[in-house]
């Protein structure tokens, strides 16, 4: 039976909690916040920024709060007295003395956490410790992001989530004592490792020091010229996140007002990539039945995350024949909006600019990828993040609250159930089986739930026996997990069929390009779960809820692509990859 310790806080609350909890999470269940710079659950515990410090009865000096263990029964604490908060004052002090306080012009100003805790301890001046800065450069060699050491404050988030969730390590502490700084090994540009765009540390980061490359400029402007035909399509993710923006609960469904806001900005049509996934679910599982029927290398691995495709092309590269030659859904949709479209609407295709609003910074660098031009022009011109979507509309002076519930455009904002799963881990996979199970039986499926997929595990496995076989699935987000899976199949010791893999923890719903959640939320709260819920939501609401029933869809192929596989579908549709060296330079 596990054992149970009384902590008592301030002198007041008593809770009990297992042996070993520590006093951070102590003090969650006792309904107290401990604030934190550093730590990072299951992650970051490193005790290092020292914002957690608290007075524990018996103890020599401060403890770190996030990795300070309950050993003892009847454990005092102390959470802010004078002593507490004076150290936190000071180390907040100090850390402004080695930081760029342009908060005013800073991409986080009004949510970041180093600028709410000056706030809260009211330090009011950023000079107390004034004396020698350290030197930084901007690094902007990637396509994705903007890296500001000025900015930083050395709380090693971004290290912890590329090597922990992603497992890649591109980045790292660079020198010692004050000259600290995070950067790439050698100081490489980040453009010149493997990093592979996922946009994780970015999420993670508390401060300004990492942020998006911003299309915001660019796309206000072609809206502005009137010899442009401007859309859009929105990530099944952004309606999910979107909202958080704008103060609503994690969790809220925001696609209503996200339409009308989108429409409001000046955009001439208003897209939902939902018909990208429905389309890319067509040529995806068709490929996979191909591959099953005629002896095609198995295990076919999806192809819909750019983060993922591209850790494959750098750190596996002899799985680059199982990935999918499907197109990601946003690169689909472009493809499709530039010929089909264009013909269907008489626009000249090179006057339309085609951006996307993606829970993924990965997708900054996806659209500038070889062969992603099936139309003989770049499938996608602009994409932007959910947040700078965010921030467009505060731009644009639009009351999010004051907006109505609007649908998209047709014909290309039609998606099913299946559709705007894609945005949870394991909905590619599901939306894929909903079809790939029906064209191989012949049988309509009386619930097209496949929930062994769902949930936001690493790493779930599943055997469905169809058409006489054992069909063996896998699904993995988060690259250290995505490596797992494939250094089993690589030994031998799993043997599957097809996989889904994405790059970001949980997929795309909590993705680099998604609102940044606070440690304090993100630390005891599953973002990951609640805006899944709200997709899953829509998709049991949905009347259609598989890919080959979207009416919209079967008209595309009826009229211009013929059928799924065909040559035309390959041209606009399909792709190639490449096998890239790990680093360019050493």
């Amino acid at each position: 039976m596990e054992q149970l310790l009384t902590v008592k806080f301030n002198g007041v609350v008593e809770v009990q909690v297992p042996k070993g909890t520590t006093i951070l999470e102590a003090a969650r269940k006792a309904g107290i916040t401990i604030p934190t710079l550093c730590y990072l659950k299951d992650i970051n515990a490193i005790g290092a920024c020292r914002i957690c410090v608290v007075e524990v009865q018996g103890a020599r000096g401060l403890c770190a709060a996030c990795v300070y263990p309950i050993d003892r029964d009847n454990t005092e604490v102390f959470t802010h007295t004078p002593k507490v908060v004076a150290y936190r004052k000071k180390t907040l002090e100090l850390l402004l003395s080695d930081h760029n306080c342009s908060c005013l012009s800073c991409v986080r100003s009004g949510n970041c956490e180093l600028q709410e805790l000056c706030k809260e301890y009211g330090v009011t001046n950023q000079d107390a410790f004034a004396g020698a800065k350290n030197p930084s450069e901007i690094d902007e060699s990637a396509a994705h992001m903007v890296r500001d050491n000025s900015k930083c404050i050395l709380c090693r988030r971004c290290v912890a989530a590329c090597e922990k969730f992603q497992g890649i390590g591109v980045i790292g502490a660079n020198n010692r004592g004050f000259k600290t700084n995070i950067g790439s090994a050698f100081e490489m540009d980040l453009a010149d490792t493997a990093c592979v765009c996922c946009g994780q540390c970015i999420a993670v980061c508390p401060v300004g020091a990492l942020y998006e490359k911003s299309n915001i400029d660019d796309i206000f402007k072609a809206i502005a010229d009137p010899d442009k035909y401007v859309v859009v399509q929105t990530a099944p993710a952004v309606r999910a996140g979107l909202a958080e923006e704008f103060g609503k609960p994690i969790g809220t469904n925001a696609q209503g007002k996200m339409v009308a806001a989108l429409r409001r900005l000046g955009f001439d049509k208003v897209f939902d990539t939902n018909f990208g996934a429905d389309l890319t679910i067509m040529e995806e599982a068709s490929e996979f039945l191909d591959r099953v029927q005629n002896g095609g290398k198995l295990p076919l691995i999806t192809s819909c995350s750019p983060g993922w495709v591209k850790f494959c092309e750098h750190y596996y590269p002899e799985f680059t024949e199982n990935l999918s030659s499907c197109k990601s859904p946003q690169q689909m949709q472009g493809a499709i909006t530039k010929s089909y479209f264009a013909e269907k609407m008489g626009i000249d295709p090179k006057k339309i600019v085609s951006v996307s609003v993606m829970p993924c910074t990965a997708k900054k660098f996806e659209i500038g990828r070889d062969d992603q031009c099936g139309a003989g022009l770049p499938d996608m011109d602009y994409t932007m993040t959910t947040r700078e979507l965010a921030r467009m509309i505060k731009r644009a002076g639009i009351r999010w609250d004051d907006l109505p519930e609007e649908d998209f455009d047709h014909p290309l904002g039609s998606g099913t159930g299946a559709a705007v799963i894609f945005g949870a881990t394991g909905g590619v996979m599901e939306a894929a089986l909903r079809s790939a199970v029906e064209w191989l039986t012949g049988e309509t499926l009386p619930r097209p739930d496949f929930v062994d997929v769902r949930g936001v595990e690493g790493i779930k496995e599943a055997t469905y026996h169809v058409a006489g076989m054992d069909v063996n699935i896998c699904v993995a987000s988060g690259l250290a997990n995505v490596r797992k899976v494939l250094d089993m199949v690589k030994s031998g010791e799993k043997n599957y069929h097809f996989i889904e893999f994405m790059a970001c923890p949980g997929g795309c719903v909590n993705g680099g390009g998604q609102p940044q959640v606070h440690a304090s939320v993100r630390n005891f709260v599953d973002i990951r779960a609640l805006r899944a819920k709200v997709l899953y939501d829509l998709d049991e609401a949905n009347t259609i809820r598989k890919s080959h029933e979207n009416p919209d869809i079967i008209e595309l192929y009826d009229k211009y692509l013929g059928k799924p596989g065909s040559h035309k579908a390959h041209e606009l549709l399909h792709t190639t990859y490449v096998k890239r060296v790990v680093h360019k330079k050493f």
